[in-house]
């Protein structure tokens, strides 16, 4: 079966305490404090955002995936808090398996409260039930062990560890593939 990718009108979605919307060009400044921010990014191999144009670049390519299907993500919010922080989506689908990676980050300010967890659980519920996914991957590195968690609390599965497998910033990095298919929540 092939995934459902019409992400028009786009899906609000909410949890217990969070409202994941789409990123708005308002959203500008808290995208740009995310993906400047090193603490943030340190376990990204992309670039710091280095001015709003850059983050405004961003949040273009996001709305571009969005309008082809190539890919999803929304702005997490606090109920009550209509303020951006955090993004989260799927990324890279591959429609012909079924298949989407996960991908999220937060500001630090928010870590430690489980957003990103409840975040995620959300992911998984939109991806296995609107987008008709049979299998969904997170591609973290190693030494990001808060993420594993985030993965490991959702049921997500270490499938690999590649080693050296990606070249970013002049060095050979390691990667770790974890799965969730979707009969994983069923049994």
């Amino acid at each position: 079966m092939m995934p459902d990718l019409n992400f028009n009108p786009f899906p609000e979605l909410q949890t217990q305490r969070l409202v994941l919307r789409p990123i708005l060009d308002s959203d500008v400044e808290a995208v740009f404090a995310l993906r400047s921010n090193p603490e943030v990014m340190k376990f990204v191999p992309r670039p710091l955002a280095k001015t709003l144009d850059d983050a405004r670049a961003h949040i273009v390519m996001i709305q571009d995936k969005i309008s082809s299907g190539e890919g999803i993500n929304w702005a997490i919010t606090r109920k009550g808090h209509p303020e951006l922080i955090g993004i989260i989506g799927h990324y890279r689908i591959q429609p012909e398996h079924s298949r989407a990676e996960i991908g999220y980050m937060m500001l630090p300010q928010f870590h430690g409260n489980g957003y990103t967890t409840e975040a995620v659980a959300e992911m998984v519920r939109f991806g296995f039930q609107k987008m008709q996914l049979h299998s969904i991957e997170a591609i973290i590195d190693p030494a990001n062990v808060a993420s594993a968690r985030v993965l490991e609390k959702n049921k997500f599965v270490k499938e690999a560890h590649l080693r050296e497998n990606q070249y970013y910033d002049g060095r050979f990095l390691d990667t770790v593939i974890y799965s969730l298919l979707k009969k994983d929540l069923e049994t």
